[in-house]
């Protein structure tokens, strides 16, 4: 899979996912932390851009706000999987349903008696990773497919982890949603992510007539242009920002 030319961002809204993707994974999930070189990269890319920079993840909105810190205030974000948005001092996220509370309950039962094993606490969904417990997959995938058919809740795979989250969003409609208004309408959106949590937002670039960035080992996959690691993305992007 080809690396794109830096030009692919010319008149270009970019829509970044974080773990994996801008950022390299971290055993536990709590520990990932943009540094202030990557900060400054946030920046200097969204002034490059005027404006036209999103972060969407499957993070919530205020672990992704602990993971960048100031800088997540100025700009787009999109978190839960597209449920949530902070977009131009608007905010918009949909109700918490109790079954969440029970789903978590469930989760850390399963997680007391495997060491390793971690449940993430999010706004909208209940993320059980193994990362550290592979033996534990089978059990975590078999668990968390159980609770999404009893609780009405979407089942959501990552590397290393199984997700419950609220109905109703995806990161494709996060960027159809903000593809729609100034000052990304009438641009070409790019997406970059490593998961297939972001095959969704790939989807969509796609279909409008942009581009998608695959980050990490190559796969079967809607993504157009590839990258090895976030380290190499980060490159890239200053690479970008530097660009007359």
């Amino acid at each position: 899979m080809p690396v794109p030319s830096v030009r692919v961002l010319e008149n270009a809204t970019v829509f970044l996912d974080l773990d994996g993707t801008l950022l390299d994974l971290a055993e536990r999930p709590d520990d990932v932390r943009a540094d202030t070189r990557t900060r400054a990269l946030l920046m200097e890319l969204a002034r490059k851009l005027e404006g036209r920079l999103a972060i969407v993840s499957g993070r919530s909105l205020a672990q992704i706000d602990d993971i960048l810190g100031d800088v997540s205030g100025q700009l787009s974000v999109s978190g839960s999987h597209g449920c949530e948005l902070r977009w131009n001092g608007v905010r918009a996220r949909p109700f918490r349903p109790p079954s969440l509370d029970v789903a978590a309950v469930c989760m850390r039962l399963f997680a007391k008696d495997r060491p390793g094993v971690l449940v993430e606490v999010k706004s909208f969904g209940i993320a059980l990773h193994y990362r550290m417990s592979p033996e534990s997959q089978a059990g975590a995938h078999q668990l968390c497919k159980q609770l999404s058919d009893e609780l009405g809740l979407t089942l959501q795979h990552g590397k290393m982890v199984v997700e419950l989250r609220v109905a109703g969003g995806d990161k494709g409609r996060a960027v159809r949603r903000m593809m729609s208004r100034a000052p990304m309408e009438g641009t070409v959106p790019v997406f970059i992510g490593d998961d297939e949590t972001d095959e969704a937002g790939f989807a969509v670039a796609r279909e409008l007539n942009g581009h998608a960035i695959l980050i990490g080992p190559q796969r079967p996959t809607l993504a157009d242009f590839g990258m090895s690691s976030p380290s190499v993305l980060r490159d890239w992007l200053w690479e970008a920002v530097r660009l007359p």
